[in-house]
């Protein structure tokens, strides 16, 4: 496999890091966060190449034996931890083995790099076994933590890290890329469907994801029309609930933008204004807020691994919705 590329709008940050690495200031930990789509794993793939390089430049020279192990898939220098295949959660075992890893010698002769994702998958007892080797890594460690949501991680292990918080990026930014990727005459909408995570915009855009999103607008066009809410979820697949939960999320936001400011420049899905004035009408804000926060408490449920009974999250889901746009 190639060598990951940085992205355009990561540039300054990636001058940032290499000018570390070269001065020799490089912490021992890193915690890059930000939300699904803005390209934290391409930042930490091509600072773990370039971490792992015999003979770095700006970036991993992607010639050198250690270059052409990492792109075979493997490096005996690099350890990557991930929930198991299935499961939400980071559990004791594969952080024990981290832990031998840390106390072992480079193969290499250069870093040892230990890549966590995400950070907050990892349960009480495998965070807790974590904090020594954090604490004393020893010489060439770089542990590299990527998080969607920084605040899910334990505080000590946040106060152990240099924090690396990646922003929503301006369409100036990743307008070429976009473009691209998507087209002129697409870029921009889907940039703002994503709330500026441009991956993230890709990824919506893809025929599966918009045929999702225009099923999810039509249950909430019959919901406004009267139709049943649990009728309604059953229409839905239950197997997407946090896509789900994710654009209600997302439209509440921009309900609530337009119901305080009554301005429609910021919303993120502005084809759905009408949606929003109808259900603006019929509701008072401090309900939609109330909704909102019981969205995120159920993708929050998910993310931890409560497994609540899908069916059911959604039908109450709706039910809620439902309520609300009939008041």
């Amino acid at each position: 496999m190639a060598l990951t590329a940085v992205l355009p709008w990561h540039q300054h940050t990636w001058q940032q890091l290499v000018h570390l690495a070269n001065e020799g200031r490089m912490p021992h930990a890193l915690l890059i966060s930000g939300a699904h789509g803005v390209g934290k794993q391409q930042l930490a793939e091509a600072l773990i190449a370039r971490t792992l390089c015999a003979q770095p430049t700006d970036q991993a020279c992607g010639h050198c034996h250690s270059c052409a192990m990492l792109a075979s898939g493997y490096h005996p220098d690099l350890l990557r931890i991930s929930p198991e295949e299935g499961k939400r959660q980071i559990r004791i075992d594969p952080i024990r083995d981290v832990n031998r890893f840390v106390s072992q010698t480079a193969q290499q002769g250069g870093y040892r790099v230990i890549v966590i994702s995400p950070a907050e998958a990892m349960n009480i007892a495998a965070a807790n076994a974590l904090l020594k080797s954090l604490e004393e890594p020893g010489e060439k460690t770089l542990f590299i933590l990527l998080s969607d949501i920084p605040s899910r991680t334990l505080p000590t292990i946040r106060s152990r890290c240099q924090q690396w918080p990646l922003a929503s990026i301006p369409f100036e930014a990743c307008r070429g890329w976009l473009t691209e990727k998507l087209g002129s005459d697409e870029a921009y909408f889907w940039w703002r469907v994503s709330g500026g995570l441009p991956l993230l915009a890709v990824e919506l855009a893809a025929p599966d994801e918009r045929a999702l999103r225009h099923q999810i607008h039509d249950c909430f066009e019959q919901l406004v029309r009267g139709a049943e809410p649990v009728s309604e979820a059953a229409r839905l697949d239950r197997q997407a609930i946090d896509a789900i939960l994710w654009y209600g999320i997302a439209w509440l936001e921009d309900l609530i933008r337009l119901g305080l400011s009554g301005e429609t420049i910021a919303l993120h899905n502005p084809d759905l204004e009408p949606l929003y004035r109808q259900a603006v009408k019929n509701a008072r804000v401090q309900d939609w807020f109330r909704l909102l926060d019981y969205a995120r408490e159920q993708r929050r449920l998910l993310a931890m691994g409560a497994n609540p009974n899908p069916q059911l999250v959604l039908e109450a889901w709706l039910v809620r919705w439902s309520t609300l746009l009939r008041s």
